[in-house]
């Protein structure tokens, strides 16, 4: 059986979850319960249970309508979300790798729209 890493997981995902908190605390919704919790090697958000955003070293990947991500990748604004080396793409998530190129007021609106897109 191979050894658990999950407590090596957690400590490496933990400045991932701090800043994702920090993120989703500018976000003001109290329609909706939001809980991040560590994700692989980062963090997810979750609105009343399922998952709508993470943070990880590939940078801030929003849930959104397929068409949606198709818009804003094909325009560059985001890039297609792939976790590993390998792995699929996930067509219904756009990933942002540069958080710092982001402004606050389009984070808040991403995070506002990865939660309604969750509702649905």
């Amino acid at each position: 059986m191979p050894p658990n890493n999950a407590p090596l997981l957690q400590i490496v995902a933990h400045p991932y979850l701090k800043q994702l908190q920090d993120l989703v605390g500018t976000v003001n919704r109290g329609d909706v319960e939001l809980v991040c919790k560590h994700f692989f090697s980062g963090a997810a958000l979750y609105a009343d249970g399922k998952i709508c955003a993470s943070l990880t070293p590939a940078g801030l990947a929003f849930k959104l309508p397929q068409q949606r991500c198709k818009d804003l990748i094909d325009s560059r604004i985001a890039v297609p979300l792939c976790y590993f080396e390998g792995a699929p793409k996930k067509t219904n998530y756009a990933l942002f790798p540069e958080l710092d190129e982001l402004s606050s007021t389009s984070i808040s609106a991403y995070f506002n729209e990865c939660i309604e897109n969750s509702r649905d």
